[in-house]
């Protein structure tokens, strides 16, 4: 199987084509639409008010970041982290399935743990930074 091995920069392309514009789109209305909601959603679990700010613009600009692959690694680091929080505070006593539950946070959280050890790719900015081609090549 390693005609597959070759589509691997693909795979990390979807993966953050996929994690980007979902923390985008969720850091979007959070930042835009419901930003003092958030904030008091996040005072409300027992953490500092200004938490809430943080914890908006990582999602969005986080977000950016992941899709255009500049800075994946800290950029993936800090949504795990904002992910692992929602899915412990929030979701977590929801159960699995259940309305608000943890499962799509989980799979999103995994997206952005995986980027922390795989990088971007070479279908990235940060792979033509370091001083590579945009192209794999094998």
């Amino acid at each position: 199987m390693r005609y597959l091995d070759r589509l691997q920069p693909l795979a990390l392309l979807v993966m953050r084509l996929a994690l980007g514009v979902i923390m985008v789109a969720h850091g979007y209305q959070n930042s835009f639409s419901h930003l003092r909601e958030h904030v008091h959603l996040v005072a409300s679990l027992g953490f500092p008010a200004w938490l809430g700010y943080v914890s908006s613009f990582t999602e969005l600009i986080g977000g950016l970041l992941i899709l255009f692959g500049l800075f994946t690694r800290p950029a993936a680091f800090a949504l795990c982290i904002d992910l692992s929080v929602a899915i412990w505070k929030v979701h977590w006593h929801n159960g699995l399935m259940r309305d608000h539950g943890s499962e799509f946070p989980l799979a999103i959280a995994s997206l952005a743990f995986a980027l922390i050890f795989f990088g971007a790719g070479p279908i990235a900015i940060d792979h033509v930074l370091r001083g590579g081609s945009t192209l794999s090549k094998r």
